[in-house]
């Protein structure tokens, strides 16, 4: 048994079985005691109440998750591991057909826990690679990762960015700002399935796109010929365009920020469409309240997580519903309407509830055409079923 020089931590009687299923999240209350000093962001070492070995990880004291598991065999945690855990990463993208396709350039090269490293995620967008760090633990391994996606990808990166500030917990001491690790540029055009978008991962949401609604995008696309679509909350128009790439007769974008509709109409523009394309700046719950009824035959309501957390679940689940709700009770007889969940604290089962129940109170009867998730590039561990964060239905609204 390899001898580790880390701080021991313990836990309860019974705690271990979900380790052993290979979860990698450790909360707090399952731990009995800490042998040694845990630092903030430090590795340590798990083992059972019969100090059995269970797995190496990063210690955090900020939140209910106390350490995040990055591995579950005895290995040596140095540079070589590391690269081997992102080399296999990448070459599972290869494998299904990222970096060398021209129609789309743009991908997740690291998602979390699905890829084995908890709390730490990696956008690739046309030569950009972002890197967001949800816990210190991997945030203290960025240079080091940065210097190994240089050697891995050679040219195919020119910037490397820490965009982490808003996602790492504030430990006491830490201060975390935005920046380069390698290279300057902010804003690329990437290219997803032919179409283009422009992505600027300083000032834009999360890592500057959302790349996980990629091929639903692509679906909507199928259903848009000669449709008239009402895209809510649209960001930066992705849905808009894959409309107007299908064919819509006409398409209305909505979302509350200026900033995200004016790189909408940019997008539009930059794929030549312009003249049936409206991007509006108004709230999203206003404009459905309002708006004429049987106008949009085609509806995508693809909102910001209204639950972060457990604990407003409830809450989440009546703004899901009202929003359904208040499609359903405007979308013109026999259309369909696309609906996500971007929310990790509601699950599949919950949201279509919610949904359900706004069709029972705008008395329209709905079927389930398609049940839509994250893209391939989003893997989910099979030991970690909360990485199935986004969750779609496409309805027939009769």
């Amino acid at each position: 048994m390899q001898e580790y020089n880390l701080p021991k931590v313990i836990l309860k009687s019974g705690k271990e079985r979900s380790v052993l299923r290979l979860h990698p999240w450790i909360f707090s209350g399952a731990i009995k005691n800490i042998i040694g000093n845990a630092i903030d962001g430090e590795d340590v070492v798990v083992y059972d109440n019969s100090n059995k070995f269970l797995g190496l990880g990063h210690y955090q004291k900020i939140g209910s998750i106390s350490v995040r598991l990055y591995a579950f065999e005895q290995i040596t945690p140095d540079r070589a591991f590391w690269k081997s855990k992102i080399q296999n990463a990448i070459d599972v993208r290869k494998v299904l057909g990222y970096f060398d396709n021209p129609e789309t350039n743009v991908c997740r090269i690291i998602h979390g826990e699905g890829d084995g490293f908890p709390g730490f995620i990696c956008d690739y967008y046309n030569g950009i690679v972002v890197f967001q760090a949800h816990s210190r633990g991997m945030w203290n391994l960025e240079p080091m990762f940065a210097d190994i996606f240089r050697e891995i990808l050679g040219d195919k990166v020119t910037t490397i960015y820490d965009k982490s500030d808003k996602t790492l917990p504030k430990s006491e001491g830490l201060k975390v700002e935005n920046k380069f690790l390698f290279g300057n540029e902010e804003e690329k055009v990437v290219t997803e399935h032919g179409l283009k978008f422009y992505v600027n991962v300083v000032e834009g949401q999360k890592t500057g796109y959302f790349i996980d609604q990629r091929e639903n995008r692509d679906l909507l696309k199928q259903y848009s010929k000669g449709k008239t679509v009402l895209n809510m909350f649209c960001y930066t128009g992705g849905f808009s365009i894959a409309s107007l790439k299908g064919g819509a007769k006409s398409v209305t974008s909505v979302d509350a920020s200026q900033i995200a509709i004016d790189l909408t109409k940019k997008n539009g523009e930059l794929n030549g469409y312009k003249d049936n394309h409206e991007a509006l700046a108004v709230d999203a719950f206003d404009f459905l309240d309002k708006m004429e009824k049987n106008k949009y035959d085609l509806i995508v309501l693809d909102p910001p997580a209204f639950a972060k957390h457990a604990n407003v679940v409830n809450q989440a689940v009546k703004g899901y519903t009202r929003i359904n709700r208040s499609a359903m009770e405007k979308i013109a007889p026999n259309s369909l309407l696309f609906t996500f969940s971007c929310s990790q604290a509601i699950d599949k089962q919950t949201f279509r509830m919610a949904v359900m129940e706004a069709s029972i109170q705008a008395n329209r009867k709905i079927r389930i055409l398609h049940q839509l998730t994250q893209p391939n590039d989003h893997p989910i561990s099979i030991y970690h079923p909360e990485g199935e964060y986004l969750k779609g239905l496409v309805l027939f609204v009769e």
